[in-house]
């Protein structure tokens, strides 16, 4: 939906929140995401999930990784522009598959 800050989706850092301290409680040491996952929903999530348990610090350590880039756009099923590990073994051997991901950043597009 439309707001003065841009589209929101209502509920869905709410969701997030919800579901990971009903499964990690009041503390996680890691929570990970796409680098596009840091704000706003990351920030929400803390912001909520501190509120609710009364905790100072509800996660530990955040892991944002770097987006897959096919043809210069984000990687994703919404766009139909994916490429699924079995498609890339009929092309590339594992070892190369796998020198190629140790090659780059973990933080950056690939």
């Amino acid at each position: 939906w439309e707001s003065p800050w841009g589209p929101g989706r209502p509920g869905w850092h709410i969701e997030c929140s919800a579901m990971a301290g009903d499964i990690l409680g009041d503390n996680m040491d890691i929570h990970s995401g796409g680098i596009d996952l840091r704000f706003p929903h990351h920030e929400n999530e803390i912001a909520q999930s501190e509120a609710c348990f009364e905790c100072g610090q509800w996660v530990n350590y955040f892991l944002h990784a770097g987006h897959l880039h096919i043809e210069g756009l984000k990687m994703s099923k919404s766009l139909k522009n994916f490429i699924t590990i079995e498609s890339a073994l009929q092309t590339y051997s594992a070892d190369g598959f796998r020198m190629f991901y140790l090659m780059h950043q973990y933080d950056r597009p690939l």
